[in-house]
């Protein structure tokens, strides 16, 4: 009676932990497919439901599975144990030398694997709790109990401690090992039950001196191939908890990119940060409290020190670990000129959103200078409700500058960015530069009166803007000017809302290709 206690606890002690390592497994094919494919909700989903539709494949399966159950766990535990442990190797180096089609061709199957053998495990569990005595009742209810439990415990982990920690390669073989040491210990406990166990134990080693191997040895493999995406060699590279941090630099150009999107590049950036901070500068008579969200860079700080009058720069970033590394690594802090460090910058950690809904302050002039909407987090800081907060915190006479993707590669996305500022009340001012590095960029700026652009006045040195030219960046082409025609109709555009978020699908889809 007591060895049967004592088999059946084992069981429901494994299957909360191949439960734990399951929902890791899960919510890191996320994170891949979020980082490399982009549109975290899309991978998100798209992730739950082929998960899910392994598990009930495997599930079904799991009827023709009657004889051997112990064995045909242990196969499956290192079948995951293979399988996922080297995921996020083979999808880094995929993306690196077949593109992203193939990748989200081979992410999406090993979604579907691995949920499909996750799905035989619990059935095979449950019958053999019921074979060794216990009843069927209490046998599922108990493996269902571990499974759940074991689920929170690793969506917990794998959010809080394994990714910032591990990262996405490392954490993959590390979970691996989970696997393939729970095949060991049911090869153990059961060992009498188990034909051929010498091969089992064999395999079950070997996978295990090979996910040692990746979890010491992978990350410098996958950053290797990693290097291929970039046009220049990597100096740096930080996966944090918010995003993939990377760094390159070749002949003097330094570059910065944030979860493989381009933010600069030292060669061309001050065009872009000119247009940014000067034109709004210029439209406020007197600026002395200045708002910057993103920026965490530290160079559009670095072009509102021009402005002696200044009494505050508020500079909200979500990544503090973005800040540090603008703040600590000498070639950003060459870059910036040690902007960040200047007394009158104030530094908040946080949300953008969270931080306006919050705010009392009322701001001079206040920067968007946030990535480009390609996911649910950014795109809420380009709807109508984000920019109606932001009018909120607004002087009467002041202005609000916003980086708006470009007007030639995402038409619909720029001029959507321009209507729901506009759905707020605001007057737009539209603006677009050629930056060599990213092409034809976009801004729009937003005041309460009418902005004569021939009367703006730089009063600060510049390298690029000039005040005779600010009237000709608000001159746009036929192929990039709002009059857009589909089918022989005009498109009509909707401002972008929390409710209906369709500017990130316009934003993906004029990206597509390029």
């Amino acid at each position: 009676m007591s060895k049967t206690l004592s088999k059946s606890s084992q069981l429901y002690w494994a299957s909360g932990i191949v439960s734990i390592c399951g929902i890791i497994f899960e919510v890191l094919f996320g994170a891949l497919g979020s980082y490399i494919l982009g549109d975290g909700v899309k991978q998100y989903t798209l992730t739950i439901s082929l998960f899910l539709t392994g598990m009930g494949i495997g599930a079904s399966l799991s009827e023709k599975v009657v004889k051997n159950l112990i064995t045909r766990f242990i196969a499956i535990e290192l079948l995951i144990g293979l399988i996922g442990g080297f995921s996020s190797f083979a999808v880094f180096g995929i993306t690196a030398f077949a593109g992203e089609e193939a990748t989200a061709i081979v992410l999406y199957s090993i979604i579907l694997i691995v949920g499909g053998l996750t799905g035989l495990e619990l059935p095979i569990l449950i019958r053999k709790a019921n074979e060794i005595g216990v009843e069927m009742n209490k046998s599922t209810a108990r493996v269902l109990f571990s499974d759940y439990a074991g689920g929170l415990v690793g969506g917990m982990l794998f959010a809080f401690y394994l990714r910032p920690e591990f990262g996405l390669v490392k954490s993959a073989f590390l979970v691996a090992i989970v696997n393939i040491l729970v095949a060991l210990w049911m090869i153990y406990s059961f060992r009498n039950e188990i034909v051929y166990q010498g091969i089992y134990v064999g395999i079950a080693f070997l996978l295990f001196v090979l996910m040692i191997g990746g979890t010491l040895f992978g990350e410098e493999m996958a950053f290797s191939f990693e290097q291929r995406l970039y046009k220049d060699p990597i100096i740096y590279s930080e996966e944090t908890s918010y995003q993939k941090i990377t760094l390159t630099k070749e002949q003097g150009d330094l570059r910065l990119y944030l979860d493989g999107q381009l933010q600069f590049s030292s060669s061309d950036e001050h065009r872009y940060h000119e247009t940014l901070v000067h034109i709004p500068m210029a439209a406020v008579k007197e600026a002395e409290d200045v708002l910057i969200l993103g920026g965490g860079d530290g160079l559009a700080v670095r072009e509102l020190l021009k402005y002696d009058d200044l009494k505050s720069i508020t500079v909200v970033d979500l990544d503090p670990e973005m800040v540090k590394l603008a703040k600590n690594h000498h070639l950003l802090t060459e870059l910036n000129e040690h902007s960040l460090e200047d007394k009158r910058v104030d530094i908040h950690n946080e949300d953008a959103f969270q931080y306006i809904e919050k705010q009392k302050k009322m701001f001079d002039v206040i920067i968007s200078d946030l990535p480009d909407p390609n996911n649910e987090s950014l795109n809420k800081l380009y709807t109508w409700e984000f920019y109606s907060l932001l009018r909120n915190h607004l002087d009467v006479d002041g202005a609000l500058m916003v980086q708006a993707t470009s007007p030639l590669f995402a038409r619909e996305a720029y001029w959507t960015i321009d209507r729901t500022i506009s759905e707020t009340g605001l007057r737009t001012s539209n603006y677009h530069v050629e930056i060599p590095s990213f092409g034809n960029w976009g801004f729009v700026m937003a005041t309460r009166n009418p902005v004569a652009q021939e009367d703006l006045d730089i009063s600060v040195q510049t390298d690029y803007l000039s005040d005779e030219m600010i009237p000709s960046l608000t001159v746009f082409g036929k192929d990039e000017d709002s009059h857009m025609v589909k089918d022989g109709k005009k498109i009509s555009l909707e401002p972008n809302t929390l409710i209906r978020p369709h500017l990130i699908e316009k934003y993906e889809n004029a990206w597509l290709y390029y």
